[in-house]
């Protein structure tokens, strides 16, 4: 039996990405910084791990109880919405700390096990924000492009010993918490800039004459982590739903 470490369980992809797994006959790690064991199928295949992907001995602890894995799926990030200039710095580090640095910290704790028995792989989730500009996101883009620099760089390293590292870049899923939470955050800190008012409120005028366009659903991102995970043979880059496709193309 395999087994299958994910970060940020709690709700959205990491979620789903833990049933899926389970489903498939999988051991899965489910990680969340609250522990919560009543949101996923009850399961001897089944363990849920406190997890703060920015806390080192968090860290290390969880990798150690976790035991031996194959997969590490680094799926944690949070989001945010709003134009350079609005951001507080404290915000940036906060999306760096969770959404790469978190990702390296968990790569570097899975790397020996993975190392030493020639077999393994890593699958790191993005987003289709890097494959294409878009306003109100350059701070989230810049740290998930970070993370496709990081993943294409170590998979070059890694592949001498035989274990394999991949992106999955999902596309827009407004049927998941990011949005809640991007918009939260904002409103917790003041909102758009007024100078920007009337360009912001262009961007959502667009946004919502495109209400029909493509977008992703969780099943699209459960799809491309078990291809990264399962299929030796996988592009390095998988898009995850239709939009992320259209633009990957």
């Amino acid at each position: 039996m395999k087994t299958v470490l994910i970060t940020g369980c709690s709700s959205g992809f990491g979620l789903e990405i833990a049933k899926f797994f389970l489903d498939k006959g999988w051991r899965a790690v489910a990680t969340m910084r609250s522990p919560r064991s009543d949101i996923l199928p009850s399961s001897s295949n089944l363990t849920v791990l406190a997890l703060d992907v920015r806390d080192a001995e968090n860290i290390r602890a969880a990798v150690e109880a976790a035991g031996p894995i194959d997969v590490l799926v680094n799926n944690a990030g949070i989001g945010w919405m709003n134009v350079l200039e609005g951001t507080p710095m404290e915000t940036v580090r906060d999306l760096f700390e969770t959404n790469i640095f978190g990702t390296i910290a968990m790569m570097q704790a899975v790397l020996p096990q993975f190392r030493e028995r020639r077999e393994g792989v890593i699958v790191n989730v993005s987003s289709s924000v890097t494959l294409k500009p878009l306003p109100l996101l350059p701070a989230y883009t810049a740290s998930k492009a970070a993370v496709n620099a990081l993943t294409e760089s170590a998979a070059l390293e890694l592949e001498p010993f035989n274990v394999r590292v991949r992106l999955v870049l999902p596309g827009r899923a407004p049927q998941t918490s990011f949005g809640d939470t991007a918009r939260t955050r904002l409103q917790g800190q003041g909102g758009f800039p007024e100078p920007y008012s009337d360009f912001v409120a262009g961007i959502f005028r667009a946004r919502e004459q495109q209400a029909d366009a493509p977008v992703t659903h969780p099943a699209d991102v459960v799809a491309a982590v078990w291809q990264a995970a399962t299929d030796p043979a996988s592009p390095m880059r998988i898009p995850a739903g239709a939009d992320a496709v259209a633009l990957s193309g």
